[in-house]
């Protein structure tokens, strides 16, 4: 892994923070059912804090690392979602919503073990529980919704 720093990492995250929300929105704007536009938007606005989070954050205020890492329900991981077209289901945009997380998480973590840098193997460690934490929202908000108990 090539020298990256503290400042450099923050960028990164930030950036992805952006193009998420950047994402949620334009989905929205294509979104048919009322429903769907408000969690995409919800989506939004969930990633723009976390930029304002990311953009107030330093090594002094980095919260300690948690070693209890959120739970994986894995309820999307092996879906598949045939497109994103305006028309998306609500199901099928919670199941690529968090398979765009998982995939965050995943990004996340593989710096942290590519990193020999304690400081920065803490910050993405803390980047990747905190988008293992938005799947497992989103994961819960399918469960509710498409799997519910009888």
């Amino acid at each position: 892994m090539s020298k990256i720093t503290w400042e450099k990492a923050i960028e990164i995250a930030i950036n992805r923070e952006i193009e998420a929300a950047s994402a949620y929105r334009q989905l929205a704007g294509k979104a048919q059912e009322g429903a769907v536009k408000k969690l995409l938007l919800d989506l939004a606005q969930e990633e723009d804090k976390h930029k304002e989070k990311l953009e107030k954050l330093d090594w002094s205020n980095l919260p300690e690392e948690d070693l209890t890492r959120p739970v994986d329900l894995g309820l999307t991981d092996s879906l598949v979602v045939e497109s994103l077209s305006p028309e998306i289901p609500l199901q099928d945009l919670l199941v690529r919503a968090a398979q765009k997380e998982k995939q965050a998480a995943t990004f996340y973590g593989s710096l942290a073990q590519a990193t020999k840098s304690t400081r920065l193997k803490r910050l993405f460690r803390y980047l990747e529980n905190q988008e293992k934490s938005h799947k497992l929202r989103l994961e819960l908000e399918y469960e509710r919704i498409f799997l519910p108990e009888d």
